[in-house]
């Protein structure tokens, strides 16, 4: 069936889409910078064209622990399967060569038909089951060794240092696996923004860090990178600078004592690498800061190392985190539902070099955002006013609805009483 044909002709319409378009201002987005670090810690590295693949397996056991679980439960079945085949190989082959195929199980108290190296065992199965008892120690009590041959005596020696080896490796991966530093690492949390206000009369950058588990984080201490692209005077390009930025921290040993979650903070002053940003450059910038968080599980003694990034666009210029912490009945609450929230407050928009050199603009924006709380509190209150009185004025007409009118009645013996009722 064909299709209807437009009123409107096609020229027309296509004219008109396109004048639309060209009237249209385009807006490119920016492409994505690709993370160093995750939000989540992990690094967004990729390692190509290792030529020396061999060096994974000198370190075997660091090769297993970094497996994926499905990987290392693969290894882990498969480790004790091989080894319980190829013993029950190597078990079948001396009964086998012995002559044991051909004596009975019932008969093996008569020396005159001869005594086996293994009792019962006339085939593969019984070989493999034989292999398996040996191994896991099991021992029905159907088949057993004898003193007949010493090579089933070598053998069996031989099984038996072969599973102790690999019970040692398989179960020192599964338990290194399952108390590895990083699951400690998934407790510990980083606000989702960072900002950057002013504290004590200069620019910081501060965030947010806190424990979820009562047990805690001993000598915890916080270290922060910025990294980012630069190029040398002499041309050389440099993808991955990395620049260490000090951490406004009164204890001598930079450690912190990790009880609540605390907000962490950088002075930007001259060394900092954000002391020449302003608030209209950070959004160009092509950096990255990297947040470390290093210490000692309470429980397990195993150090531990929380890692996040925050990007340009992730750094809120005029903010500051709202308190979390409470005193209620005597003991301190820690509202985890406020973390990451934070309000906007009063901050210049210059960078803390020109902050430096004009520290005037500093006291002319504390000024500004002080008038505009007594403008924004005068409205309040008008408004508030407002509201109160024409809420009176209501109250006042429906009361006056439902005033009872008054009533006069006229005596008959010619007296004129009233009475109010």
């Amino acid at each position: 069936m064909l299709a209807r044909k437009s009123i409107i002709p096609e020229e027309y319409v296509l004219a008109r889409i396109a004048a639309e378009n060209l009237g249209k201002p385009r807006i490119r987005d920016r492409p994505r910078k690709a993370r160093f670090i995750a939000k989540n810690g992990a690094c967004n590295l990729a390692h190509k064209n290792i030529r020396e693949q061999g060096r994974f397996l000198q370190d075997i056991f660091t090769t297993l622990v970094d497996l994926k679980w499905r990987h290392t439960l693969v290894i882990f079945t498969m480790s004790f399967l091989c080894s319980w085949l190829f013993f029950a190989m190597v078990w079948w082959l001396v009964a086998f060569a012995h002559g044991d195929m051909e004596i009975p199980c019932a008969t093996i108290e008569d020396p005159s038909k001869g005594k086996p190296c293994v009792t019962c065992v006339r085939s593969f199965t019984s070989a493999f089951l034989f292999s398996i008892e040996v191994q896991v120690t099991i021992g029905f009590g159907g088949r057993m060794m004898t003193e007949e041959c010493l090579l089933a005596i070598i053998v069996l020696i031989l099984q038996n240092i072969v599973s102790l080896i690999i019970n040692a490796v398989m179960l020192g991966c599964i338990f290194m696996k399952t108390a590895q530093a990083h699951r400690r690492a998934e407790t510990l949390i980083f606000s989702r923004n960072a900002v950057i206000a002013v504290r004590n009369g200069r620019l910081c950058f501060m965030f947010r860090v806190g424990d979820l588990r009562k047990s805690m984080i001993i000598s915890a201490s916080v270290r922060i990178q910025v990294v980012k692209k630069t190029t040398t005077p002499e041309g050389e390009v440099i993808p991955i600078h990395q620049l260490d930025i000090p951490v406004d921290n009164p204890m001598e040993n930079n450690n912190i004592f990790l009880v609540a979650p605390l907000i962490i903070c950088h002075i930007i002053d001259k060394r900092s690498p954000l002391y020449d940003i302003s608030a209209n450059d950070l959004a160009t910038q092509d950096l990255e800061i990297i947040v470390i968080l290093e210490g000692v599980v309470e429980t397990t003694g195993i150090t531990t190392q929380a890692r996040t990034s925050y990007i340009s666009e992730e750094i809120l210029w005029g903010h500051r985190f709202v308190p979390i912490v409470t005193e209620e009945e005597g003991t301190y609450a820690v509202d985890y539902s406020k973390f990451g929230n934070t309000s906007k407050v009063a901050a210049p928009r210059c960078s803390a070099k020109e902050l430096d050199e004009k520290p005037s603009i500093l006291i002319q924006t504390l000024q500004k955002s002080e008038l505009s709380h007594q403008n924004s509190l005068r409205k309040r209150n008008s408004m508030r006013r407002n509201n109160s009185m024409r809420r009176n004025n209501s109250m006042r007409r429906n009361n006056s609805s439902f005033i009872v009118p008054k009533v006069q009645f006229m005596a008959l013996e010619g007296n004129q009483n009233t009475m109010e009722t």
